[in-house]
């Protein structure tokens, strides 16, 4: 699947908006990717993890474990397990706490894992996520996303594979472009997104 494939399933979905965003990060966005338009459709869900699941046995060959934050990885994740022919697990949030592997999960010694999320910004939920594996006794190779949208920049401290990888700026509240600042802003996941 290419890049502009990809683009396209986001956009029929719906997942794709144009506006003034504040992201998870805190920063400020003209675009945000509404990845949940497309786990709704498990067709098409199935049909863009397949395609990270080709990219991930291409660049790390063959893997055990797929991992990912939850929630918003949990989907993707799963779905990209199941194109692997691999176990998904998740990491959440301790109350207060920090990304940990719960329920029983663990990466066995002899295992090799990948750490998969939905979108990549600026890596930090990545990072909290590989993290959290650390200590684990089986070796994260690598991570994958379907959508990276710091242009390559984002740093997770292992190679990063991405379906897509665009370049879309964010700022910080206190920079933002006078068009941007001109549009009130949307928390996602706070009230209704406009529509597409």
């Amino acid at each position: 699947m290419t890049s502009d494939e990809v683009l396209a399933e986001f956009r029929s979905a719906g997942a794709l908006l144009e506006g003034h965003f504040v992201l998870s990060s805190g920063l400020h966005s003209a675009v945000f990717l509404q990845k949940m338009a497309i786990f709704t459709d498990p067709v098409r869900t199935a049909r863009v993890c397949a395609a990270l699941a080709e990219r991930i046995a291409d660049r790390y060959g063959a893997v055990d474990y797929v991992v990912s934050p939850a929630v918003g990885g949990i989907v993707p994740g799963y779905e990209t397990a199941r194109a692997l022919g691999a176990r998904a697990i998740f990491v959440e949030r301790d109350p207060g706490g920090p990304f940990a592997l719960r329920r029983g999960f663990r990466i066995p010694a002899g295992a090799r894992a990948v750490m998969v999320e939905d979108i990549v910004t600026t890596g930090l939920s990545s990072r909290e996520c590989l993290a959290a594996l650390a200590t684990e006794p089986g070796a994260v190779v690598g991570a994958a996303c379907l959508i990276d949208r710091s242009g390559g920049r984002a740093d997770l401290g292992l190679p990063l594979v991405a379906l897509v990888t665009l370049d879309i700026p964010n700022y910080p509240p206190d920079q933002l472009p006078p068009e941007l600042a001109a549009i009130p802003a949307v928390k996602p996941g706070s009230r209704a997104l406009p529509a597409a």
